[in-house]
């Protein structure tokens, strides 16, 4: 290695020591060590799980499976409040003012909304169940099968809210070993029903359990969680206590909207593909989806335990410290975004063959468009996060809209005659531009409170 060559790597051992070497950075892989952990673990098993269900199935049944899971999720999602996030940005700061009566009924006033519009959610999906099997899976027999799915919506009425206390908390430990349980679980049946060459329904049922136990498991988690930070009354605190409704309204509502918008540009794919063109090439799809997902996997963590951390510099103005936390972040994304696309572009077919079968080929062009808008949204994972540190969901919401009136305007041009592939590159396109907006507006933001607000004289460690 020359002199230059040698200079080069010093450089970026360098650079990678001062990131690692950073608190918060140290705190985040501490912190996102649990998830990470059972993220591999989930990784390992939905692999399992989708490789089988693929062989068991076929690319029809297969495609039909997704569209069927999808069908719930989306629905849940159009009612959805992301009470998570409400919860994240306004629970730490009720601790740390030690106002046990306010955290308690921001907790039950979330709780309460995202278990009525659950309830409304599950009812919308059984009046609208007939028509959509008769649409997506091309048989309005696949109805009951739906509606029987879309019941973990009603089991998951109270996760955003359990999961927004759980970020705060730092009970991550607790939320992996929740999620490698339900993979597992998920998994051993979906195993039970491939040695005896088990059907659709048997499958079906295999996620429905997993889901069950990923929507309840949370909640006593939770509970658990703030009985031990704010005392066992916590749950009697009356909602008047909350001088800040209006304000969390406003931010609940904006998130919201984005989750709806999401909902449709972004969560329902499948059911997408599935109208315009068949389940088939929903099966194709979602296979392609599927191994960006995983391979990207070890980034979602981040997503989760970042979020806390950029709202905790927002509110003591620690404005260059911020910045320096972005870069490393994004570096860190950055590599694995990197080393994952060479790996893809070299490996993907055999990733495809080893995952699915030879049968699934066909996702790989698709599996390499879509790979682009994935490594985008991975390497600024943060992008949204920033935004809902500054308060400002609602124009999170209208980057989604602007991104996602884009891409069905042209999917409803450019699919049914080009099939599942546009649907990747607009689906990427999507990301490019929300993703962009997103960064546009969060560093605007960024600019004018450093102006409007001294930088704090607080030191790293000390940062509540």
């Amino acid at each position: 290695m020359g002199e230059s060559g040698q200079d080069t790597v010093n450089w970026i051992k360098v650079k990678l020591r001062e990131i690692w070497e950073h608190p918060r950075i140290q705190k985040i892989f501490r912190d996102s060590s649990w998830l990470f952990s059972s993220n591999m673990v989930t990784m390992v098993l939905g692999i399992v799980q989708s490789s089988l269900s693929a062989r068991l199935l076929g690319v029809y049944n297969f495609g039909l499976l997704g569209v069927i899971t999808n069908f719930a999720s989306t629905i849940n999602n159009l009612f959805s409040f992301r009470m998570s996030e409400v919860v994240v940005k306004y629970l730490g700061s009720f601790i740390e003012e030690e106002a046990a009566d306010k955290a308690g009924a921001l907790i039950k006033a979330a709780a309460l909304i995202e278990a009525a519009f659950a309830t409304l959610a599950f009812g919308f999906l059984c009046l609208v169940a007939p028509l959509g099997a008769r649409l997506l899976a091309k048989d309005a027999s696949f109805a009951g099968l739906f509606i029987f799915y879309g019941a973990i919506i009603l089991a998951n009425m109270f996760y955003e809210t359990s999961f927004g206390v759980i970020q705060v908390l730092g009970l991550f430990k607790g939320q992996a070993i929740i999620n490698s349980i339900q993979s597992a679980v998920t998994a051993l049946v979906i195993v039970v029903a491939f040695i005896l060459k088990g059907n659709l329904e048997t499958i079906v049922l295999a996620y429905f359990l997993g889901k069950l136990i990923l929507g309840i498991s949370p909640a006593i988690l939770a509970s658990r969680g703030l009985t031990k930070e704010l005392g066992r009354a916590w749950w009697k605190a009356p909602l008047r206590e909350m001088p800040e409704w209006r304000e969390m309204l406003h931010f609940g509502v904006g998130s919201n909207l984005s989750a709806t918008v999401n909902m449709i540009v972004r969560d329902s794919e499948l059911l997408w593909i599935s109208y315009f063109l068949s389940p088939a090439e929903a099966g194709f799809y979602k296979v392609a989806v599927a191994i960006n997902r995983y391979i990207l996997l070890p980034i979602n963590p981040f997503i989760q335990t970042t979020y806390p951390e950029i709202a905790k510099y927002i509110k003591n103005n620690m404005w260059k410290p911020l910045r320096t936390f972005l870069r490393k972040i994004t570096a860190i994304s950055g590599l694995w975004t990197l080393a994952c696309a060479i790996g893809l572009v070299l490996f993907g077919k055999l990733a495809i063959r080893v995952y699915a079968g030879d049968e699934f080929l066909p996702a790989y062009p698709a599996m390499l468009i879509l790979l682009i808008g994935y490594g985008l949204a991975n390497i600024f994972f943060w992008n949204r996060s920033l935004l809902l540190s500054f308060g400002d969901s609602l124009y999170a919401f209208v980057a989604m809209l602007v991104a996602g009136l884009v891409k069905i305007f042209g999917g409803f041009l450019l699919v049914p005659q080009n099939g599942y592939l546009a649907e990747a590159a607009l689906f990427s396109l999507f990301f490019v531009l929300s993703v962009s907006l997103n960064l546009i507006r969060g560093f605007l933001r960024l600019r004018k409170a450093e102006k409007e607000h001294p930088e704090a004289e607080q030191i790293e460690g000390e940062m509540v």
